[in-house]
């Protein structure tokens, strides 16, 4: 049997790709959108994907099921479980007007891959129709599983939140019923064996939990006697209330990757290819409103860049910055540099950001005379300054960390939203108040200073962070 781990660090997700090598045969577990990296992969270990699953309808990101049921009638294994509201509406919508080759699977149901066998699992409380898959390898000569691919249902040291439907998705009062649904599915790790991988779908800095190892895989056992999030698992109404604690705001694109997801978003058939714009181009798009991503280093964006623009950098997490500024219906032009263009789209079109006009080289833009005398600056301080630099009422702190890290410590008096969802709440930040932007070590608040910026916000960035202000003993 191959196994191999397909990490999205960007995301923090998890796919996989198993195949039986006596057989040829491989299935894709949890798929993103760019579903041309696992076709690679399978073609340099002498596999052919026959097919496709996934745990669950994500929130996170783009499943690549649908692009596979496109790719050579490749079968769709989807959960039948949870509903008719949480059954794919896509599936009787292939490009050639018929129905994608698929097959919804229900808990107790096994289908084999080659000499491989998976069993489905009902594991709801994530979402209603959650499934996990235990992985017995015949081919090896197994008769019991090896292993459970687990999803977002059991991770490295947590469970996947049940709070998402109301906190993300808007389903007003689904949170605690799913709390319910998460304690009973918990109960069936008591019947599986220790020595059992748990395979999960999600590792740490995933917005599916809010304490996730660092540790890509585990055992039962081994989660059984450590797993903090199995500490109640005799205490329904103590389960109930620690799991629902304490997570994190949830970026606002969550929303919508569940709607496409289960609705159906738009067919790629392969990555797309924007082209680098000349001088022309981009001056014209850009005058026309089309926002600009600028991917340079923070230094370089703060002290020149363009108003409107971005900045994510490279080293950043687009998905938390853009999903939760952005409009997934607007146009983007990308500023960066040649060899790291396909990456940035890869991120963009995971969370469902499709509409990439062009791209254009970020020294071209800085050695451009069209830009003179309309370059803007970001003022920055550094963090640990933050007392001597707020001198008046009119000059206050914004704390864009999570909630959970503003009660552990915080400026005095700063106001606490959250980066994820501070596109949400704009009418509770004063325009006439100049804001120092703060976080943990700098990233979110650069990233923030620039979106509020664009929108016509005045902003100083508190370099270095909490991290910085520790230092000076300033918090509370």
């Amino acid at each position: 049997m191959f196994v191999r781990r397909i990490e999205d660090e960007q995301l923090a997700q998890v796919s996989y790709l198993i195949g039986c090598q006596r057989t040829g045969e491989a299935i894709v577990i949890d798929p993103e959108r760019d579903i041309d990296r696992y076709i690679d992969l399978a073609k340099q270990q002498g596999l052919r994907i026959v097919a496709a699953t996934e745990t669950h309808i994500h929130a996170d990101f783009l499943s690549g099921l649908r692009e596979f049921g496109e790719h050579n009638d490749t079968l769709l294994l989807v959960s039948g479980e949870g509903g008719a509201d949480w059954t794919p509406g896509w599936l009787d919508q292939h490009s050639s007007g018929s129905s994608y080759n698929h097959r919804l699977i229900m808990d107790g149901e096994t289908f084999a891959i080659g000499n491989i066998e998976f069993k489905v699992v009902h594991t709801p409380g994530h979402t209603p129709e959650h499934v996990s898959f235990l992985v017995t390898d015949h081919g090896g000569g197994a008769d019991s599983p090896m292993a459970i691919l687990s999803g977002d249902f059991l991770f490295v040291g947590d469970l996947g939140r049940p709070d998402l439907l109301e906190s993300a998705a808007g389903q007003m009062g689904s949170m605690e019923p799913s709390a319910k649904k998460l304690f009973q599915s918990i109960q069936l790790i008591d019947g599986l064996a220790e020595h059992l991988q748990v395979w999960p779908g999600h590792g740490a800095g995933s917005a599916c939990g809010k304490a996730l190892g660092a540790v890509p895989t585990s055992t039962i056992g081994y989660e059984r006697r450590f797993n903090g999030a199995l500490s109640f698992s005799d205490d329904e109404g103590r389960f109930i209330e620690e799991i629902l604690s304490g997570q994190p705001e949830p970026p606002l694109y969550f929303a919508n990757m569940k709607k496409l997801n289960r609705d159906g978003a738009a067919v790629l058939g392969a990555l797309p290819t924007p082209q680098e714009m000349d001088e022309d181009q981009f001056v014209t798009s850009y005058q026309q409103g089309v926002r600009v991503i600028d991917t340079r280093q923070w230094k370089r964006f703060q002290q020149a860049h363009l108003p409107g623009a971005w900045s994510i950098p490279m080293t950043s997490r687009l998905g938390s910055y853009l999903g939760s500024f952005g409009d997934a219906e607007a146009p983007y032009i990308i500023v960066g540099e040649e060899t790291e263009i396909e990456e940035v789209v890869r991120r963009m079109i995971r969370i469902g950001f499709d509409r990439i006009v062009g791209w254009f080289p970020s020294d071209k833009m800085e050695s451009s005379s069209r830009f003179d005398g309309s370059w803007l600056q970001v003022e920055e301080v550094a963090a640990d300054q933050v007392h001597s630099v707020i001198h008046s009422d009119d000059v206050k702190v914004l704390d864009v960390r999570r909630a959970t890290e503003y009660q552990e410590e915080h400026i005095s008096g700063a106001l606490n939203l959250s980066h994820t969802r501070l596109a949400a709440h704009l009418d509770e930040i004063d325009k006439d108040t100049t804001w120092h932007l703060m976080c943990e070590t700098g990233d979110r608040s650069e990233r923030t200073a620039s979106f509020l910026a664009s929108r016509g916000y005045s902003v100083i960035n508190l370099a270095g962070g909490m991290q910085n202000v520790r230092s000076g003993k300033v918090v509370r």
